[in-house]
């Protein structure tokens, strides 16, 4: 234990030492003020509209000039390219409004693509088998109900798992997705018996259209959809457990709340959702089904409920920024001719400057470059003083050993010359002694 503790205190010793001698200080922000958040997010938006143009001049120089003006007109040119607008931001938020009750309780939905696409499977067989033999209004409402029970069905297998064995709820939710495609191509090749595998425009069970706007309708079912889970999450006795579940599982559990049950329950939410953004998607956009039906949107719309931070009126302006980016990227690259593909390139630009902004929101930098250099100097300064001291201290030495050597080799001069000086202090006793031996004889 001992040795633990000594290789942490040094361990926190070096890390302290690295702080105060780095010149980029990083701290979390504790007190900052409500406005800076909005802030910093407003200059990410624009910086990413800077960096979206650099990159179109990068393919095409000339249309540096035009990236802006094309933007807006692609989404605003037309009363037709404003309903589409908002038509693209309207799904997106439903399918992220989708996810956020089981974000918001930390269960990890990976699964609104194919949840979505179940929903859009449902609707579609019903059409596909009761159109014509039933009213229109009829038609509509049971491919909404079988829509919605094909998406919660979908999202309660995972949750049953979660409930019971604990699983791991993003790979299975994901696992899902491959699934409900290939369910949806073995339906297709059921239907069609022509070997394309591709269902036609569908004539029953459209939507009405308002004014003769195709997706006005849709536009007011998704506000209403947003207001009511905006409302659920913030004030329901559901979304106050759905909450403390994410918060903390033993806590939910000490207060009384059973787990399993709000997993299932917050989950079954979700799957209803999904569904109605794939009847909505069959019935009042497409009228038809395919594989590719849900377009991405599950994925992207996870970035959008997490970027708004889970709350249901900040992902309306999150879901309108990236539908705006991403039909007016689609119009400046038929302008300039660069591809397809490149309104995809925008939107992951725009996601990946506005996520990293999140940092600074969380975090403050502190660039302290003349402290650095006083240190260094007070560091040279330290190591000539050193210098100074050591070689003094090395005179100092040499004296001092200098003044040991002599005085050793005296004692030493002096060890060896006090046997012979003994010697020749017997030798004359004794030959004293032999003179008054011999006078004796004598006498």
């Amino acid at each position: 234990m001992r040795s633990v503790t000594g290789k942490e205190s040094k361990f926190d010793a070096f890390v302290d030492k690295l702080k105060k001698e780095s010149p980029i200080h990083i701290a979390k922000r504790m007190d900052a003020p409500k406005w800076l958040p909005i802030v910093i997010r407003i200059a990410a938006v624009v910086a990413a509209f800077l960096v979206c143009a650099i990159v179109t001049a990068f393919f095409e120089p000339s249309a540096f000039g035009t990236f802006f003006v094309e933007m807006f007109r692609g989404t605003f040119g037309t009363p037709r390219r404003v309903i589409n607008l908002f038509w693209e931001a309207a799904i997106l938020l439903l399918i992220a409004l989708a996810v956020t009750p089981a974000f918001k309780m930390k269960f990890w939905n990976i699964g609104a693509e194919g949840q979505v696409l179940m929903g859009a499977l449902m609707s579609a067989t019903c059409i596909w088998y009761l159109g014509g033999k039933v009213s229109e209004g009829g038609l509509i409402v049971l491919c909404l109900i079988a829509a919605m029970a094909g998406g919660a069905i979908w999202t309660l297998i995972p949750a049953l798992f979660k409930a019971k064995w604990n699983t791991n709820e993003t790979l299975f939710t994901l696992m899902l997705n491959y699934i409900a495609t290939a369910i949806i191509s073995s339906a297709i090749a059921l239907w069609v018996k022509t070997g394309s595998h591709v269902v036609g425009i569908m004539p029953n069970g459209h939507l009405p259209t308002i004014n003769g706007q195709d997706y006005v309708l849709n536009i007011i079912i998704v506000a209403l959809i947003t207001v009511l889970v905006w409302v659920y999450l913030r004030f329901s006795k559901h979304g106050y457990e759905l909450s403390v579940v994410g918060e903390s599982i033993n806590t939910a559990k000490y207060i009384g709340i059973s787990v399993p049950k709000v997993i299932i329950r917050t989950m079954l939410l979700s799957g209803v959702l999904c569904g109605v953004a794939g009847w909505l998607l069959v019935n009042g956009a497409s009228y038809t089904i395919s594989t590719t039906l849900a377009g991405g949107r599950g994925f992207t719309a996870i970035l959008i409920s997490w970027l708004a931070h889970f709350n249901p009126l900040t992902m309306a302006i999150t879901s309108f920024l990236v539908a705006f980016m991403s039909r007016g990227a689609a119009q400046v690259s038929t302008i300039a001719n660069i591809g397809g593909s490149f309104a995809d390139i925008v939107t992951s630009i725009f996601f990946f400057i506005v996520i990293a902004s999140e940092f600074f929101v969380n975090y403050k930098v502190k660039f302290n470059f003349a402290h650095h250099k006083k240190n260094d100097k007070k560091g040279d300064s330290k190591d000539e003083s050193t210098l100074s001291d050591t070689s003094s201290e090395e005179q100092t030495t040499e004296e001092t050993t200098g003044v040991a050597v002599n005085e050793a080799q005296e004692e030493t001069m002096s060890e060896f010359n006090h046997p012979i000086q003994h010697a020749e202090q017997t030798s004359d006793e004794r030959s004293d002694n032999d003179e008054t031996q011999n006078k004796e004889v004598t006498e």
